[in-house]
Formats: structure tokens, sequence, C-alpha cells
């Protein structure tokens, strides 16, 4: 089993879904990870994430992940075991259990930049 408990204290979110089970075990400011147990032949809803990246990582099982591209193209790509893949911000996808699976979904948000907005400049007082 993977782990039972948040890092960093407190107890993992566990939450039923149709496909199977979720437990978010670590998040912060910019990533959060989620556990997954996808029954075979589960899936998630077609989606998109504004400014989340969406990585998947596969422990055991088989597991499909679809980008819905630009001009409707559709791109599939199949994970097994010790494979990942991610999904950057904006594009439709979802996942779909070709078995039994087990995985690590990461949620990152990349910081946009240029990050700062200057009033003046820096420099040295003499």
């Amino acid at each position: 089993m993977f782990p039972p408990e948040k890092l960093g204290g407190g107890t993992a979110l566990k939450q039923g879904k149709v496909w199977g089970t979720t437990d978010d075990f670590f998040a912060n400011a910019i990533v959060s990870a989620h556990y997954l147990e996808i029954k075979k032949g589960g899936y998630c809803s077609k989606h998109k994430h504004q400014h989340k990246y969406n990585q998947f990582y596969v422990i055991s099982g088989k597991l499909e992940i679809t980008i819905w591209r630009d001009r409707g193209l559709k791109d599939t790509t199949i994970l097994e075991e010790g494979d990942s893949s991610a999904v950057p911000p904006g594009f439709y996808h979802k996942f779909r259990a070709l078995e039994e699976t087990q995985c690590v979904e990461i949620y990152q948000v990349i910081l946009q930049e240029p990050d700062i907005e200057r009033c003046d400049h820096g420099g040295i007082e003499i």
C-alpha cells in the first residue's frame, strides 16, 4: 500500500470515486500529490485545468491518458508500471484504467514569468 498518512503530518484525505479512490497525501502552495486506485475500466471525466500541470506515475497496472489538442486532434498514451506522462494546463484530458491500476497523480502550478513588477531600481547608497 502507498502512503497511508499525509506527508508532513495529519491524515490522508481519502475520497471514493465512481472509478475507485483517491488519497490526497501531500500538498503545498505549488504541488499536490494523490494516490489513486482505479478499477479496471474506470475513467475520469473529460476536463482541463487552467493553471496546473497534471502528471501521472503508474505504480502498477495500465493507464490510458487521452489529451485533446488543437483542431480536435487527440493524443493517447498508454502508461505501464514505472511510466509517467504529463498533461499541460489548458488541454482537455481524461484517464482510463485498462486493468486494475495504482498510480500517483501530481498537480503542479508553474509560476508565470516574469513574476515581478518593479517600481524603481536597486542600487548602492553612499
